[in-house]
């Protein structure tokens, strides 16, 4: 769990270091724009935007930005892990598999079918406050860091769920996590 830990504040550096240096964060009152700074500066999108190969390496795929693990892509294996090692990344940094079994992340765009389009914005909190889905279904999967998330106050997620609505929707239909009894 301390690796974990380790993991995700390193993820929040990166991000962070993607945000303008000097921008200060927008003013309460502009939802939609304090919401993108703060998915912006807490790493959403290193997770739930798919990864690409570019000209110099891996590049975030901006057409398909927090949508989440691609319909498409090639499954995860089971991880068979030496000792010391935590989990294993899918190719498109959206799909990990360790102890807890195989997780992908979710479209996070107001897609109605596939995205969030059709949660309110009390179960958007209640997921990050909780770490469960909506506040009361499936437990949410490593390496989502909902603990740390869910610091933020309920007008800070209420922002970033502003954000995350005013996204063109992006249909993407994420697999279901794999248990890993299932493997």
């Amino acid at each position: 769990m301390q690796s974990l830990k380790m993991l995700v504040r390193i993820a929040l550096v990166v991000a962070a270091s993607f945000a303008r240096a000097g921008d200060p964060a927008p003013a309460v009152g502009d939802e939609v724009a304090r919401g993108r700074y703060l998915v912006t500066t807490s790493g959403c999108h290193d997770c739930h935007t798919p990864m690409k190969l570019g000209a110099n390496g891996p590049e975030w795929d901006m057409s398909r930005a927090l949508s989440g693990h691609p319909e498409d892509a090639p499954a995860l294996p089971p991880a068979n892990l030496p000792p010391g090692y935590m989990a294993a990344i899918g190719g498109t940094f959206t799909s990990f598999s360790g102890p807890w079994g195989t997780s992908f992340t979710r479209n996070l765009t107001p897609d109605k079918e596939t995205g969030l389009g059709d949660w309110t914005v009390e179960e958007f909190i209640a997921t990050m406050k909780t770490g469960r889905e909506r506040g009361k279904g499936r437990p949410v999967l490593p390496p989502m860091p909902w603990t740390m998330i869910g610091q933020l106050t309920d007008n800070d997620l209420k922002d970033v769920f502003a954000y995350l609505q005013s996204l063109p929707p992006v249909k993407n239909r994420v697999p279901a996590p794999v248990d890993p009894t299932e493997r």
